[in-house]
């Protein structure tokens, strides 16, 4: 379904880093709100955000909770819980809540247990967009487009209020899927959280190498592209880590288990065992470009 001018009000959103002002942005370029209002921990951030038109103006949660048809959380996942205890107390029974977190378990356990029989009005989404620099500078208004948004509905959410959140995210040029928060945070924690790990544990490496200064001086295109992700935010990345802890372990396990088996046939100089992994990983990765 297509969204129709104004059809979301005043939108208020929490927290307007590159995802938060770039969704500003898109909403206001789709002609689908009223207004876009900003909540921040940064004023030169939120400076940043109403200057370059993400959002029209700066709130506080509790009139976030009281103006708003619909808030959307693009904090840290961490930060979750302390933002639907601040939002409950004053929360209209038609404001809708959605969120840009990238794990989505630990979200809908902290929105249960805080909002109560109001965790009705939250439905969780996962915008796949985003890059390696943050905050409000970086926004831009095509971010989302042709990008996948994973919708995960909790059991207390009824279809309209489902649908109204589809067409939320749809708005903004994304593709929306729906999948459980179980699978989101399996799949995700494969192909999105442990690449960045092991993007951050590869700089770390070489930057607490002793000769760090050498190596750096050398980097090609090969090592660029494999650590451009390790200049995401810190903050977020900790959060995420923490939050999907058991998925994430399991992955690392078996990416250990495999990078163990390729030491062992460095080892043994076992150039037919190496090629025929490399093979199959390779043509793995061709095949990705054609999806």
């Amino acid at each position: 379904m297509t969204a129709t001018r104004a059809q979301f009000g005043t939108v208020t959103i929490v927290g307007v880093g590159l995802i938060g002002a770039s969704l500003g942005l898109a909403l206001k370029q789709a002609g689908v709100v009223t207004k876009v209002l900003g909540v921040g921990r940064s004023k030169a951030n939120i400076d940043q955000a109403q200057k370059m038109g993400a959002i029209d103006g700066v709130v506080d949660l509790v009139e976030a909770a009281k103006q708003s048809d619909v808030i959307v959380l693009c904090v840290p996942v961490a930060q979750m819980r302390a933002t639907f205890e601040a939002i409950e107390p004053h929360l209209e029974s038609q404001t809708m809540i959605t969120d840009a977190g990238s794990t989505k378990g630990d979200v809908i356990l902290a929105a249960k247990e805080v909002l109560g029989k109001k965790a009705c009005q939250f439905v969780p989404a996962h915008p796949i967009a985003g890059g390696a620099q943050h905050g409000a500078s970086a926004a831009k208004a095509d971010l989302f487009q042709g990008k996948q948004t994973i919708i995960c509905p909790i059991q207390e959410n009824s279809p309209q209020d489902t649908d109204l959140i589809i067409r939320f995210w749809e708005s903004t040029g994304s593709v929306v899927k729906k999948i459980s928060s179980t699978q989101h945070d399996a799949i995700y924690a494969a192909v999105s959280h442990l690449p960045h790990i092991l993007s951050y544990a590869l700089m770390a490496s070489v930057v607490n190498s002793e000769d760090a200064e050498q190596k750096l001086s050398h980097v090609g295109a090969g090592f660029k592209d494999f650590t451009r992700i390790a200049a995401s935010s810190p903050e977020m990345w900790r959060d995420i880590c923490l939050g999907n802890r058991t998925a994430i372990l399991k992955e690392l396990d078996q990416y250990l288990a495999i990078v163990s088996h390729m030491r062992k046939l460095i080892a043994e100089n076992d150039g037919v065992g190496l090629e025929k992994l490399f093979n199959k990983a390779s043509k793995a990765r061709q095949d990705l470009d054609g999806l």
